[in-house]
């Protein structure tokens, strides 16, 4: 299993001290640096500027929602930063939530529908042919749109964030990968199964595609206070329609209904308390000392039938550029894990 990381995942982290910290990953023998969107900084901004300071590591984005730009928009995107980062681009895509779709004045309706448009329109367009008209129920090209580039060679790789069933489905069906967060190992297997199943009906060989997971891990000497740091994202988390539910079936939707609750009431303050410590370790999180027994928490997301873990640092003090650089630092395990894709194994 290759292992990746990222730096921004409670979006606390300046940018510049990000790119350093992608250029120590490369160093150390991390498969990739990730990035989110939601309403923090712009992923194709940030991992741009790693792309310029690093020449082996890949760089994604986890996750790029459909309704922040069109589908040849990013299709000039991606061709544009694969030609920069000589194809280094990993371009993980979701259909967001309700809110998200709200701050863009979309309706969240028929997401299965609305990701195999924009996945359609553009892979057709990152191939540098003219693309033909195109009238969907969510989207539509008109004009014969052609780049007026040419695009690097190699195919797009596009990855589907998926939780639930039929969108797991769809990501066999037309992804190169699968990018899955806050799911342990049982739902890792879950999710798996139904996107082999999805690969196996569109004749695909799901051996060659991956599976991408992701631990949040954060350290201190007091390991309460790595706990309180995961309990923000967690918080966040349990206030999230899909994620609330997902984290539900973990066992946890006494705590997260609670949390809803305290949250309408008393704001999230007041509901971050009501995390408890065994849910921090129960959860695809890992607050400790240090990384002597990540290895061991990451096995299991392999043993799910993870290709990929992403190993995302969140600070738990106001020393962040100190606390990244121990964290990659450390992170010996990582040369120990598979380098080598899904394809080639």
């Amino acid at each position: 299993m290759i292992i990746d990381t990222e730096f921004n995942s409670a979006a606390q982290i300046p940018m510049k001290i990000c790119v350093d910290a992608a250029r120590l990953a490369e160093e150390v023998g991390f498969g990739a640096v990730w990035k989110g969107e939601s309403n923090s900084r712009d992923p194709m901004v940030l991992l741009s500027a790693m792309a310029a300071v690093t020449s082996r590591i890949e760089l994604g984005t986890a996750i790029y929602h459909v309704y922040g730009r069109s589908p040849i928009t990013l299709a000039l995107q991606a061709a544009a930063f694969n030609e920069l980062s000589d194809g280094r681009l990993i371009l993980g895509l979701g259909v967001g939530n309700p809110i998200i779709a709200g701050w863009h004045g979309e309706d969240f309706s028929r997401p299965l529908r609305r990701m195999k448009e924009y996945v359609e329109i553009l892979r057709a367009a990152y191939s540098g042919e003219r693309v033909p008209d195109y009238e969907g129920d969510f989207y539509s090209t008109r004009g014969s749109f052609k780049m007026a580039f040419r695009p690097p060679e190699g195919d797009l790789r596009v990855w589907i964030a998926g939780l639930g069933p039929q969108m797991a489905r769809l990501a066999g069906r037309i992804g190169d990968g699968i990018v899955v967060n806050m799911a342990n190992p049982p739902m890792i297997r879950r999710i798996v199964e139904d996107f082999h199943a999805g690969a196996r009906e569109a004749g695909r060989d799901p051996r060659a595609l991956e599976v991408v997971s992701k631990v949040r891990v954060s350290l201190s000497e007091d390991v309460d206070a790595a706990r309180w740091a995961l309990k923000k994202v967690l918080t966040f988390y349990s206030l999230q329609r899909g994620y609330s539910e997902t984290l539900g079936e973990m066992g946890w939707g006494e705590v997260v209904s609670a949390v809803q609750a305290a949250h309408r009431d008393e704001g999230f303050a007041a509901a971050r308390k009501l995390i408890p410590d065994e849910m921090v370790d129960d959860v695809p999180m890992y607050a400790d000392r240090d990384l002597a027994r990540l290895p061991a928490k990451l096995a299991g997301y392999e043993e799910a039938g993870s290709t990929r873990c992403v190993a995302a640092y969140v600070p738990s003090t106001d020393d962040l550029a100190g606390e990244l650089n121990r964290y990659v630092s450390n992170a010996e395990f990582v040369k120990k894990a598979d380098s080598a894709p899904a394809a080639a194994r």
